[in-house]
């Protein structure tokens, strides 16, 4: 396989990449479309090109823009794996018809159920916690307590959090339909919206800054964008890390909600062996415990001790209900941030 061009299209914020494939299937090789852009994600890929020869071509993009290239291409498109940075679009790329099942032997073994489809189309392979992460100078543990408390009059003008736009946002509005119905959810969305201490604005490092800047006194964050703040090059954000503590919601119930990075076999895939390769060494001990000790993400592979950092966080109930039944109302869930007014 040979690349002949990338092109940017800023407008799309995606790259191109010109595919000429002078056979039906290179042995040599698997060609990933991902959602995710993080560094220890090449460091892998390289990893496993040097344990098994095979080369992995990347195509990074927004994750919705993925799914409509899968559409696009069809048959002819040259992905062999399709990575997500949530389930959400993982189940809606199941309903598109845009993958096919995995061989399931390992991924039974390691990952748990709630986090995979029940009919193999996809598993998770790294997971990640949506908490409240608060200054202790300003807010006491005891006044933290589930997502649904966040309406009370407590924390008016108090809450920061990103955009409704944002994947992680949706697929937590997916958790609380499912739990409550959408009559309840929309009032649960239309108080967080009035108790918002700004319009949202940034990713959840912002939300974290915004604590320390005084904006407000709890967000609503993904755990690992801890990890990168406390581990930042930049000194000043090593100290805003600092300063603030994580409170895991809703465990006297339900639990916390729980979102993966997904990784699944497209639906014509040409080197399926190989894809089947990569997504078995991503379960594997070595490549769990760094993407836990690197990107500070929670692993899949039940197997794998949780780093130094994740175990200094405390143990946690997690929301066990199924990954992929969130895919039927994240359409509701939009439908009710509009009408919240959650921009």
């Amino acid at each position: 396989m040979k690349i002949k061009s990338i092109i940017i299209l800023p407008a799309l914020s995606i790259l191109v990449f010109s595919m000429v494939i002078s056979c039906k299937r290179d042995q040599n090789v698997v060609n990933v479309y991902s959602g995710r852009h993080y560094q220890v994600d090449e460091q892998l890929f390289r990893e496993f090109t040097m344990q098994t020869g095979i080369r992995v071509n990347l195509v990074k993009a927004d994750t919705d823009q993925l799914i409509n290239r899968l559409e696009l291409e069809g048959k002819n498109s040259p992905a062999d794996l399709f990575i997500t940075a949530d389930a959400g679009r993982m189940v809606q790329a199941k309903e598109k018809g845009l993958l096919q099942p995995m061989d399931v032997d390992l991924i039974t073994r390691f990952a748990p159920p709630s986090l995979r489809d029940p009919d193999n189309f996809w598993t998770g392979f790294t997971k990640r916690a949506r908490v409240f992460v608060y200054n202790p100078e300003r807010v006491k543990p005891d006044e933290l307590s589930t997502y649904e408390d966040l309406t009370t009059d407590n924390w008016e003008g108090r809450i920061l959090v990103r955009s409704s736009q944002n994947h992680y946002n949706q697929t937590l509005m997916a958790s609380i339909v499912a739990a409550h119905g959408q009559k309840e959810a929309l009032n649960w969305a239309t108080k967080v919206v009035e108790n918002m201490a700004q319009p949202p604005r940034g990713n959840d490092r912002d939300q974290v800054k915004a604590i320390a800047a005084g904006t407000g006194d709890v967000a609503i964050v993904n755990t690992y964008y801890m990890g990168l703040l406390l581990h930042s090059p930049n000194s000043e954000e090593r100290n805003i890390g600092r300063q603030m503590k994580i409170f895991f919601p809703n465990q006297e119930d339900r639990g916390t909600h729980i979102n993966i990075s997904g990784i699944a076999i497209t639906a014509h895939a040409s080197n399926r062996q190989n894809a089947q390769q990569l997504i078995d060494f991503l379960l594997s001990k070595p490549a769990q415990i760094a993407f836990a000790e690197e990107n500070f993400e929670y692993p899949v592979n039940m197997n794998v001790e949780w780093p130094e950092l994740l175990r200094e966080w405390g143990e946690f109930k997690s929301d066990t209900l199924p990954l992929e039944k969130l895919g039927k109302y994240l359409h509701d869930g939009m439908i009710i941030f509009n009408q919240a007014g959650w921009n």
